[in-house]
């Protein structure tokens, strides 16, 4: 038995330790998913999403540092129960969620590694068999160090996890696990190669027979029935290969410009996927950098999910001269956790990304 809580201990305590860690690596890629969760459609938790952000640091450095005490064996009883009620919590949130259909990507190892909702769950469960153990048999969680070390550890602990959140909300992820990462090209990562897996649909045909309701599955084709048609329903049964990138576009009236601006052999994008969130200060910063960046040979465009109204009176409020375009909100959250954020390019490869508060070091 002390070897199976020993084991236990160790999976239980590295993966909370690591999921904490990939999460605080990317708080702002967390509160995005927080706010997935918060939305009607999902839990309905509509007046949680300002707090998304506090929420989110709160919890991924509690399950951080929850497993640096589980290991070092301080507080077993406040450790275990809290283990407890979170993985009860997070099973039931992976199971609703897989249920239900309503997140695809639960973001419980951040973009380290995606997982759908049912994966999640099933790794739920097994981390909760594995606290049940730890909870009934922590008698078994002999301390590591001196005890009186303990408080010590915990304490650093903490104060390293808000340090170095600080730091990631201040400037960018220190690791970027995501497709919009630097030396990616954006349309060699959009495009699909041949021979690529293609998605494999069942397809249910409704008739009515004889007065019968009939459903007659097929891959696609139309089926020789005689009877009444009445609909028909597509089952995903194989998914296909999809490209790294495939929810990215430029645009503006209407017209696609996605492959004619990434052709651009020196391209700044200002990304800043909500211009009523984003922030005065990067705002203000803006305008010196597009000047320096266009005599330098650059083009610099705006990339936005806001209306064209707001564009117009941003660049008014801020005096800047930035031509906006739109991209999906989703796919700019993804490319740059700043609001706004800068990305330089060179023919569709990202070669810098940067905070705000880092413009400067904009190698142009």
């Amino acid at each position: 038995m002390k070897i199976l809580v020993g084991i236990a201990r160790w999976v239980v305590g590295i993966l909370f330790i690591f999921s904490g860690f990939v999460k605080l690596n990317d708080p702002i890629g967390f509160s995005f998913k927080l706010e997935e969760y918060f939305s009607p459609s999902v839990l309905d938790l509509e007046f949680l999403a300002p707090f998304a952000l506090v929420i989110a640091l709160l919890l991924v450095v509690f399950e951080l540092v929850l497993g640096i005490m589980l290991l070092i064996g301080y507080l077993p009883k406040f450790t275990t129960w809290a283990l407890l009620l979170m993985i009860i919590f997070f099973t039931f949130l992976t199971f609703y969620s897989a249920y239900f259909n309503k997140v695809t990507d639960c973001g419980c190892f951040g973009d380290a590694i995606p997982l759908t909702p049912w994966q999640s769950f099933y790794k739920d469960i097994i981390l909760f068999v594995l606290i049940l153990l730890l909870f009934f048999k922590r008698e078994y969680l002999t301390p590591y160090f001196a005890k009186a070390s303990h408080r010590w550890i915990v304490f650093l602990s903490f104060m390293l996890c808000f340090l170095f959140a600080y730091y990631v909300l201040m400037h960018l992820p220190w690791l970027d696990f995501r497709a919009y990462k630097e030396g990616i090209n954006i349309q060699q990562a959009m495009t699909i190669p041949e021979g690529a897996q293609e998605a494999v649909y069942d397809y249910h045909w409704k008739f009515e027979v004889n007065g019968q309701e009939e459903i007659h599955t097929t891959n696609g084709s139309y089926p020789a029935v005689q009877g009444e048609f009445i609909g028909v329903e597509t089952e995903l049964v194989k998914k296909g290969y999809e490209a790294p990138i495939h929810d990215f576009s430029i645009e503006k009236d209407g017209e696609n410009f996605t492959s004619e601006i990434l052709q651009e052999p020196k391209l700044l994008l200002i990304v800043a996927y909500s211009l009523r969130r984003s922030e005065d200060n990067g705002l203000k910063k803006l305008q010196p950098i597009v000047e320096t960046a266009r005599r330098n040979g650059y083009r610099v465009i705006g990339l936005s999910a806001s209306g064209e109204a707001l564009k117009a009176k941003t660049n008014e409020d801020f005096n800047l001269d930035i031509e906006w375009f739109f991209s999906d909100e989703t796919a700019l959250k993804t490319i740059i956790r700043s609001n706004p954020g800068l990305v330089r390019l060179e023919q569709g490869t990202i070669i810098q990304k940067k905070h705000w508060n880092d413009a400067e070091e904009l190698q142009f």
